[in-house]
């Protein structure tokens, strides 16, 4: 059990409800998890917990994790203290690669498994450096299904701006007024003009 695990989709697969479902399961057991999410975005930059939601309603506080975060360190230290069952993490596409092999040690020498839930790819349908990492080390991949407006399985995320038409350039993560589409490769290439 003592693994790391790496769960990813394109947007609205329903990855952080499946993740709140899981620790769920090992909660209703009596056993202790702890919850991570990323600092990257939208959080007050003092705030030293945060939230992880999904769009079906469930909810629970979380730690959060920054690029700078040991989090070897830090899941060393509450184990010591409040010894765990597992760890979660979502939004695992914003850890660093070394915190992915940071992760990939929690596993080997603390022997808590690591579940990871993320984003594959960025708008540009690019590989974001915590994904990349995952998918080269992570001891077991599983993909969350989510489908395109037309039925087909989407794999790629499109960012749309206020108007509806796809954004083809900019920051890999952009907090706005922008809204993200999971689409098949064929529409996410059409959205783009390609």
């Amino acid at each position: 059990m003592s693994k790391l695990y790496f769960t990813y989709s394109a947007m609205n697969a329903g990855k952080s409800a499946i993740l709140l479902q899981a620790a769920y399961n090992y909660k209703e057991r009596g056993m202790q998890v702890m919850l991570w999410t990323s600092g990257h975005y939208g959080a007050d930059q003092d705030a030293r917990s945060g939230m992880i939601e999904s769009r079906i309603g469930l909810e629970a506080d979380a730690h959060l994790y920054r690029a700078d975060t040991n989090l070897f360190e830090a899941i060393e230290r509450e184990h010591a203290e409040n010894p765990l069952s597992v760890i979660f993490f979502d939004e695992a596409q914003f850890l660093t690669k070394d915190q992915v092999w940071q992760l990939a040690r929690v596993g080997d020498k603390l022997k808590l498994p690591v579940l990871c839930y993320g984003l594959r790819t960025d708008f540009q349908g690019e590989l974001f450096e915590g994904s990349a990492a995952l998918l080269a080390i992570a001891d077991h991949l599983r993909e969350a299904r989510t489908i395109c407006h037309c039925g087909k399985k989407a794999i790629m995320t499109a960012r749309l701006d206020e108007n509806g038409k796809a954004i083809k350039s900019g920051e890999q993560v952009s907090v706005g007024k922008e809204v993200y589409v999971s689409l098949c490769r064929y529409h996410w290439e059409e959205a783009l003009g390609r």
